[in-house]
């Protein structure tokens, strides 16, 4: 069995070395292997083989028995994958309280201060086609709270909201419940979308990077405005409020 070098890629990416690969992949081609027929199938040298089976198995991509000799066994990819990630998460929290906990003291010392790119939008023009250069940028998860929403709006933002569904962008919108869902039903089967009583506030966050807050119409100006930012923090308590005020919304059924 031989994998292509994309996959092998993929694997050395998420911290399997070239005689883990070997090893795990030799195992799919088996059922039970011991180390020493292992070591013979895979080409992994015998002097090598059981601290790369001991890796595999604590990364959670090899089982093994209780016979004499030890025999070993290929376990689903995908459970080797969630045991890597769940590994990854553990070590990155574990990381990150180290660092923030010696650097944050110092940087707080510095007295710099973070300059992020931070616009304030007039207008409906401006304000739409930040929005739609925002959405491009996108590629995990666009979040949409919106508590007026109308047929025209609906039908304009389809092809775009499609095009982002078609890519395996996670679309949630969040509306009042004083819009009318009839007009909902061209994006029920492409966005989550859950209804909000008293819902009041526009926004649009992506990837937990970049938001767009919607003001409405200022008296002052007659025009609407709007913040756009790419800033992580602003984005991130964005889209933890945003998260707070699903909790108790409702799933709209068509």
């Amino acid at each position: 069995m031989s994998i292509s070098y994309k996959t092998r890629k993929s694997l050395e990416k998420i911290g399997l070395t070239s005689y883990e690969i070997r090893t795990y992949i030799s195992l799919l081609k088996e059922n039970e292997l011991t180390a020493s027929d292992l070591s013979q199938r895979s080409g992994v040298p015998y002097s090598k083989i059981y601290e790369i089976l001991g890796s595999l198995e604590s990364k959670g991509w090899v089982g093994s028995d209780e016979s004499r000799p030890t025999k070993y066994f290929a376990r689903s990819p995908t459970t080797g994958l969630e045991h890597t990630r769940q590994n990854f998460e553990l070590e990155f929290k574990e990381n990150q309280s180290t660092i923030l906990n010696e650097l944050i003291p110092l940087y707080e010392k510095s007295g710099t201060n973070e300059k992020p790119d931070i616009w304030v939008l007039t207008g409906v023009v401006n304000i739409s086609i930040k929005i739609l250069e925002m959405i491009e940028l996108c590629k995990n998860e666009v979040m949409i709270a919106l508590p007026e929403i109308d047929e025209h709006l609906v039908k304009q933002s389809i092809p775009k909201l499609r095009s982002l569904h078609d890519k395996g962008i996670k679309i949630t919108i969040l509306i009042s419940d004083k819009i009318d869902t009839r007009y909902l039903k061209p994006i029920y089967n492409i966005a989550k979308i859950k209804i909000k009583k008293s819902l009041f506030g526009s926004g649009i966050i992506c990837d937990k990077r970049y938001v767009i807050i919607l003001f409405g119409k200022t008296k002052k100006l007659d025009e609407y405005v709007a913040i756009w930012a790419d800033h992580i923090g602003l984005a991130g308590f964005a889209k933890e409020y945003f998260e707070y005020l699903l909790k108790d919304s409702e799933e709209v059924i068509l």
